[in-house]
């Protein structure tokens, strides 16, 4: 362990990782309960539009990328509310059209774009101090929405009805939730790509959703499953030949299939012995 800690990138890598997956793992608490799964692989793919401005401009991806995630995340509720258009519609309109956008000016503009392999797929080892900031602020900026409105995020997830018949300000929060899926899915790029982040906003909820009984329960083996997926599979990109957001995916879809596989036997166990006593 000290001799994988000794170096800087690794260091900077392990950070990034604690980061992302309480961050990731924060949200999918929500995004299951409130069934977002969808609309984290829509953003993550429409930023891909945003990440290509960046890149043929010469502006930081992160930047035009951030902009783009948060704005669908936003529009898609505001259209699917105010529009009377369905969700997942809007989702799947933003995300064609998102990589539809990347692709076509990745592909007209001539230039070489080394950033572009690792933004898809992800590169934590390339993670700098200024990446961590970014990270460590948006972490911030999640954690507190969360405590502050916890209550009032719970009553939206489990009856959104009753939370407007008790007089909450739901769209407000709603779409305070939906920005903070823009900005976290875009953090998570540099740990495991375009195409790999919404996994890591689903899986540690769905997990958790399979193993607990309460919420609270459900948050935290979320959190739990985020951060040992995330560190898990950092560590086992350095001993064997495996990208670090692609382990960091396969171990928590490892860990969704055992909960799949073991947990209806040890329920029919659990029962059994009931009976027997």
């Amino acid at each position: 362990m000290s001799e994988i800690l000794a170096y800087g990138f690794m260091q900077r890598a392990l950070m990034a990782a604690i980061f992302v997956g309480l961050l990731c793992s924060t949200l999918s608490f929500f995004v299951v309960l409130k069934r977002l799964s969808f609309l984290g692989a829509g953003i993550s793919h429409t930023a891909l539009g945003g990440i290509a401005i960046g890149l043929v401009l010469g502006i930081d991806p992160i930047i035009t990328g951030s902009v783009f995630a948060v704005g669908t995340a936003m529009s898609t509720g505001y259209i699917s509310r105010i529009g009377r258009v369905g969700e997942d519609t809007v989702i799947g309109i933003y995300y064609a059209t998102g990589m539809a956008l990347g692709i076509a000016l990745i592909s007209s503009f001539k230039g070489y774009y080394p950033e572009l392999f690792a933004l898809l797929f992800g590169n934590i080892l390339s993670v700098t101090v200024r990446d961590l900031a970014i990270m460590a602020v948006v972490l911030v900026f999640v954690l507190l929405f969360v405590i502050l409105f916890f209550k009032e995020l719970l009553a939206i997830c489990f009856d959104e009805e009753m939370a407007i018949a008790g007089g909450l300000p739901v769209n407000l929060i709603y779409m305070g939730l939906l920005a903070a899926m823009g900005l976290t899915v875009i953090v998570s790029i540099q740990l495991v790509g375009v195409v790999l982040v919404a996994a890591l906003i689903v899986i540690p909820g769905a997990i958790s959703f399979r193993l607990s009984k309460n919420y609270r329960g459900m948050l935290w083996l979320s959190l739990l499953f985020g951060l040992g997926g995330s560190v898990g599979g950092l560590f086992i990109s350095y001993f064997f030949p495996v990208p670090p957001g692609a382990a960091i995916v396969l171990i928590l879809a490892v860990a969704f299939a055992l909960t799949m596989v073991l947990k209806p036997i040890f329920e029919s166990g659990h029962r059994k012995t009931l009976l027997d006593k």
